[in-house]
């Protein structure tokens, strides 16, 4: 019965994994709520080719605002903590005359350390315009993202994450920002957006604490057998 016991608690901590989910404080970080999927963000900055930010549908083949002018978006593959799923929708960054354009939020935070992170996209047929862009991302202070578009990989997904300590309970901004002078200029597409309370490895890999658990549960498994064994023996 011993045996079996521990053998159970040992399988059941690696098979947990990762501690359970975390609740996601950003508001619609995967953009998924309401009719054009920004419900909880603002539009902001200079738009002087009337494109502002959408949420387009992955893999969808038409034009903006539903789609990216043709090109078929993979859903987001990059390792994430986000504790939101993929979903249907992407925030996509096109005007090709912006001046700081911005998709932004405010959110409630209390002091402690949290994990930040958002991925970013940049679509093929963006990356082939002449003109440049260059976009950041902020989130409760913290920078995560600040590049010219053509300085990073294209149809590659990648997950931006960091770690922030709050000192003193308050609002804090999240923003997204996107600049542009050139027509037609490079494209970004970002989902899964999240600020979680902790500071959890990302893609689930187990912490310390956890793999000292699992070899001694098994190094437990391991002597109860043997001392079965002399049992039967004697």
């Amino acid at each position: 019965m011993t045996r079996l016991f521990l053998l159970g608690a040992a399988a059941a901590v690696l098979m947990a994994g990762p501690a359970a989910a975390a609740t996601n404080l950003v508001t619609n970080g995967s953009f998924e709520l309401g009719q054009n999927g920004l419900d909880g963000w603002t539009i902001g900055g200079i738009d002087n080719d009337n494109h502002p930010p959408v949420a387009i549908f992955y893999g969808a083949t038409q034009g903006y605002p539903t789609g990216a002018f043709g090109e078929a978006i993979p859903a987001n593959d990059a390792p994430t903590n986000s504790p939101d799923a993929v979903g249907a929708r992407a925030a996509y960054f096109v005007s090709d005359l912006a001046v700081n354009q911005s998709l932004s939020q405010s959110v409630f935070l209390t002091a402690g350390t949290y994990q930040i992170g958002f991925s970013a996209y940049a679509p093929a047929n963006g990356y082939s315009n002449k003109g440049e862009a260059f976009f950041s991302g902020t989130i409760a202070g913290e920078t995560l993202a600040s590049y010219a578009v053509s300085s990073g990989p294209v149809t590659t997904w990648q997950t931006f994450a960091g770690s922030t300590t709050i000192l003193t309970d308050g609002m804090y901004a999240i923003d997204f920002v996107f600049n542009t002078n050139l027509k037609p200029s490079k494209d970004v597409v970002i989902d899964q957006v999240y600020i979680i309370a902790g500071n959890p490895p990302i893609g689930g890999v187990p912490e310390p604490t956890t793999w000292a658990m699992l070899i001694a549960g098994f190094g437990l498994v391991g002597m109860a057998a043997r001392r079965r064994q002399k049992a039967v023996l004697a």
